[in-house]
């Protein structure tokens, strides 16, 4: 029997925040400890969070080293960039589940390409799934202290290609990406852009041409699942829904596969997941279908006459995309059973 995990959320107030408070507080060791924020700091968490009413009238407190300290598991839910230098004054022995970009990164040199500034270290990658040269990168995390959790585009991606990556009937050298992304993934801030006036009845494309932070990180997982070079045009566009992300992928079928091999490929990598399920032949993911829930839905096909494999996959961002991700990755390091406090039935309609 396991024994109350005492948790420290920072950023709490944010859409991350709140959605790693909704997560684990469906875990039954999970006891909360200090929520912390910036600027919102001395309200009732109810006042930003209305849905978490258990935890309503729980204080905010200020973010700061001190606050963090004396916790079992801290979850930094910060702006990119802000998460570093908390991190190297925390504890060693407190386990550290970062949601923001600076831990993920093994490349320096693309970290000051994509984010800029220095980079903060390279932290266990916290995808369980991802298919690594020695089995998965699950193995990797039992027992670790500091956890860097996957961006959420990152995610839809890399769960949609790596498995043909892996069996080697796609050529990762030529690959594309366009995804409908709901509009929590940009954060919840005050920009023009993000206003329901703008966003309502638009499909809107941003970070357009090979500027998106989570390219870098697509690439080294892709690497890791066993692609020689990988070349990606990625294309994110917002589309006027709160949360989820449908990920359409493209690459050219390699030499010598047919559409039984890119099946079996997809069918074997994940067969033995929970989280992350291949839809019967026909049936194609829907963003609706995962909302709420720790699932990837995927499927597969091959476009005959353009010679490639098409792949969607559909995630919710702020669970499998983001908190479900870094509850999935402190079960694995705590030795609990790693669907534990997790859903994997979606809300509908």
């Amino acid at each position: 029997m396991h024994m109350a995990l005492k948790v420290a959320v920072s950023g709490a107030s944010g859409y991350v925040g709140g959605e790693v408070l909704r997560v684990f507080s469906e875990h039954p060791d999970v006891e909360f400890g200090a929520l912390t924020a910036h600027s919102s700091a001395g309200d009732r968490l109810g006042v930003h969070q209305p849905h978490l009413r258990l935890l309503a009238e729980r204080e905010i407190v200020e973010t700061s080293v001190e606050t963090l300290a004396g916790h079992d598991v801290v979850v930094l839910a910060l702006p990119h960039g802000t998460s570093g230098a908390i991190a190297a004054q925390l504890p060693p022995e407190t386990l550290v589940l970062d949601c923001g970009a600076d831990h993920r990164l093994a490349s320096a040199d693309a970290w000051a390409e994509y984010y800029g500034g220095d980079h903060s270290g390279t932290w266990p990658y916290g995808m369980p799934e991802l298919i690594t040269p020695t089995g998965h990168q699950r193995d990797t995390l039992v027992g670790a202290k500091r956890v860097a959790v996957p961006g959420c585009n990152v995610t839809a991606v890399t769960l949609g290609l790596q498995p043909g990556v892996a069996a080697g009937v796609i050529d990762a050298a030529d690959l594309t990406a366009v995804l409908a992304v709901g509009y929590s993934g940009a954060g919840k801030k005050l920009a023009t852009h993000l206003l329901a006036s703008e966003g309502l009845g638009a499909a809107s494309p941003y970070a357009v041409g090979g500027t998106h932070r989570h390219i870098p990180e697509i690439v080294q997982n892709l690497a890791v699942a066993g692609a020689d070079d990988v070349r990606i045009s990625f294309t994110p566009t917002l589309v006027p829904m709160a949360r989820g992300i449908l990920a359409t992928m493209t690459a050219p079928l390699a030499a010598g596969a047919d559409a039984d091999a890119v099946r079996a490929a997809w069918e074997t990598a994940y067969a033995d997941e929970p989280f992350v399920h291949v839809l019967p032949e026909g049936q194609w993911p829907s963003t609706a279908a995962t909302l709420g829930a720790n699932t990837c839905l995927v499927q597969v096909a091959v476009d005959k006459k353009a010679g490639r494999v098409v792949v969607v996959s559909a995630i919710d961002n702020l669970v499998k995309g983001t908190a479900g991700a870094a509850l999935q990755s402190m079960n694995i390091v705590l030795g609990y059973p790693e669907t534990t406090g997790l859903q994997l039935q979606g809300v509908a309609p």
